[in-house]
């Protein structure tokens, strides 16, 4: 690869800074950012919260003449390093970058929701059962309520509750992503 050539290359971020990253290395000229991101809905004791996460935790994407922006771009803020093997820096090939701003566009609308497993653990967040854990027996996706096994005065009760109402294990951006989880709702403009 020659090095004035633009190429897309693996950026590692802080923790939690890649839209900071992001948004430093789109104020250098020549160098363009990429920052795979999902939106999702996720129950919690105050009640349904939006979040938009990272596709790839710590990473990101960034296209530049590695000669020409290379000092520049691992210096931006919030940057911790380009990613590389030795004294090589592999690129992303185009397509690869290409598909996933494609997926991620056809995804657009949709917002995703951190659904439970079968056999999760689960803790009920609201309600008369409050505080209680047990095991997640069936999910019920199109009425948004789970069926959890109970461990109540010594007797195991199957009950069923709102999905708002319980706190379960959560799943990164990328696994609800590449699980194709099934949205809550589509959003229209």
């Amino acid at each position: 690869m020659n090095q004035t050539e633009h190429a897309w290359y693996c950026i590692r971020s802080h923790p939690k800074h890649e839209h900071i990253a992001a948004a430093h290395l789109r104020q250098i000229p020549g160098v363009e950012a990429f920052n795979p991101q999902l939106r999702f809905v996720r129950p919690t004791r105050r009640g349904p919260v939006w979040y938009i996460e990272s596709l790839f935790p710590n990473y990101l994407f960034a296209r530049f003449a590695l000669q020409m922006w290379l000092e520049r771009v691992k210096y931006a803020p919030a940057v911790k390093a380009v990613l590389r093997f030795g004294d090589q820096m592999p690129t992303v090939a185009d397509q690869v970058i290409a598909d996933l701003q494609r997926s991620l566009a056809q995804n657009e609308r949709r917002v995703f929701t951190d659904v439970p497993l079968l056999g999760d653990e689960a803790e009920i967040s609201d309600g008369p059962f409050e505080g209680e854990r047990g095991v997640i027996t069936r999910v019920l996706p199109g009425k948004q309520r789970v069926q959890i096994l109970l461990d109540l005065m010594g007797r195991s009760v199957t009950a069923e509750f709102r999905l708002e109402a319980v706190l379960f294990k959560r799943r990164n951006a990328a696994d609800l992503l590449l699980s194709q989880a099934n949205p809550v709702w589509s959003v229209t403009a």
